[in-house]
């Protein structure tokens, strides 16, 4: 009996250290005038109502090793090196919250307010329009304190599980450009990876992702697009939970059909595809999920992704006095960094993150717009019913192309690089970088 008694002792702590705490919070970054909205190129656009309301959104986990993990979504278009820098200095002093252990995910929605320095190329703000948007960016640093604050104390025990559905909004845009792109590939990532919080019977968070461009929607409200209204439908359906929105590889993607100059039909079709996401989730968590555990093992690390030759000095001033608008923008800014750095910079420095659940499940949170090849690549080498995949965490900087997308041109490959404030597209070492740095890190995790 004594034997029975200390073997069951033995294993108690066994047991108990299985536990999660988890918290969740949400903040309202819902602008309280009209903003310049972010996403679009052009002339500037200025909202005239609010559709919903936009949000922060944190997760934070504490395991049996006694750190914390947080991750928090935004329905931001993206964040820029300087902000994902105040805010993760800000999580560190606050709630000693290391860099690896901060995950910072934007929705990366077309319908939201100008922050800060995010694709600052795209628009020629007035001064009392760059007012309004200095005005929101504090709001926005605010936020994303108060809501990762608020997320680590409402740390309580829980139980975590995943699965993944299917939903089928997305169409590979690079096919769907004309007739001259129907000899491209048509790769699209149908999965919709969903994370559980549970205490006891109660649901207190449901993280979802999905690989597709928040671009339903491009009129002049503020709203969340088809990821705002699928958050919507999930926290109607689950009341007290909080539904948080993951983006994932969606950088070759979008939800078609669209509407464009019909904004009531554009924001129906748009609630639509919300609803259709939000149903993909529901069917999931009515199924047999995989229960989570951990620790949760953190590693970041940086790569260097090589950028192709620029365009000379000599002939940038050759052929600005041609340009107007984003391109003369574009232009100007090489010259001032040949002028100041003595040529365009060769490599664009690229973050990744990786959190490795137990030995069971990773999460991989890559930079920028990630292509699809990304995530379908990374599940196929790691395991497709164990791993999450998504891009537009950290800095939104650049499209990112695959060997693939690179080799057949275009504008995720080619022609948008020059928005993002690069000299040239990138080296064909691209996807060989990103995937030794992701293989690096996954080793370091194990």
């Amino acid at each position: 009996m004594k034997c029975l008694c200390l073997a069951l002792l033995l294993l108690l702590p066994l047991h108990l250290s299985a536990a999660w705490q988890a918290g969740a919070a949400k903040a309202d970054i819902t602008p309280t005038e009209p903003v310049p909205l972010a996403g679009y190129g052009g002339k500037t656009r200025m909202s005239q109502r609010v559709e919903h309301s936009i949000w922060l959104k944190a997760l934070a986990l504490k395991d049996d090793s006694g750190a914390t993990s947080v991750l928090v979504t935004a329905d931001l278009v993206g964040l820029s090196d300087k902000m994902v820098a105040i805010i993760a200095k800000a999580a560190l002093e606050k709630h000693g919250i290391p860099r690896e252990r901060l995950i910072l995910n934007a929705s990366h929605n077309h319908s939201c307010p100008i922050t800060e320095d995010v694709l600052w190329l795209y628009y020629e703000l007035t001064p009392e329009e760059a007012m309004v948007k200095d005005r929101y960016t504090a709001l926005v640093y605010a936020k994303y304190a108060e809501v990762i604050g608020a997320a680590i104390a409402n740390l309580a025990p829980a139980e975590l599980a995943f699965d993944q559905g299917l939903a089928g909004v997305a169409v590979n845009r690079r096919r769907s450009r004309g007739p001259e792109s129907r000899a491209l590939g048509g790769q699209v990532d149908q999965d919709v990876p969903v994370i559980t919080v549970k205490s006891g019977n109660d649901l207190k968070a449901i993280l979802f992702g999905y690989s597709c461009h928040t671009t339903a929607l491009g009129g002049l409200s503020i709203n969340g697009d088809y990821a705002g209204f699928a958050q919507l439908e999930l926290e109607k359906s689950f009341p007290g939970s909080i539904a948080l929105f993951v983006q994932n590889c969606g950088g070759d993607a979008n939800p078609l059909p669209r509407i464009r100059g019909r904004d009531m039909e554009a924001t129906e079709l748009a609630r639509m595809y919300g609803s259709i996401l939000a149903e993909a989730v529901r069917q999931v968590l009515t199924g047999k999920m995989t229960p989570l555990t951990g620790p949760i093992h953190a590693a970041m690390g940086r790569t260097e992704l090589q950028l192709q030759p620029g365009i000379p000095l000599d002939e940038l001033k050759q052929r600005l006095p041609n340009l107007t608008g984003m391109p003369r923008r574009e232009f100007e800014h090489f010259i001032r960094q040949y002028e100041t750095l003595g040529s365009p910079p060769d490599r664009v420095p690229y973050p990744i993150q990786v959190w490795r659940f137990g030995s069971g499940f990773q999460f991989i949170a890559l930079t920028g717009e990630t292509v699809v090849d990304y995530s379908l690549k990374f599940k196929a080498a790691y395991g497709w019913n164990t791993t999450w995949v998504c891009g537009y965490n950290n800095d939104l900087t650049s499209y990112v192309p695959s060997h693939r997308v690179l080799r057949e041109g275009g504008y995720e490959g080619i022609t948008g690089m020059f928005e993002y404030g690069h000299r040239a597209p990138y080296t064909e070492t691209v996807e060989d970088l990103i995937s030794s740095k992701v293989g690096e890190l996954m080793q370091q995790t194990k």
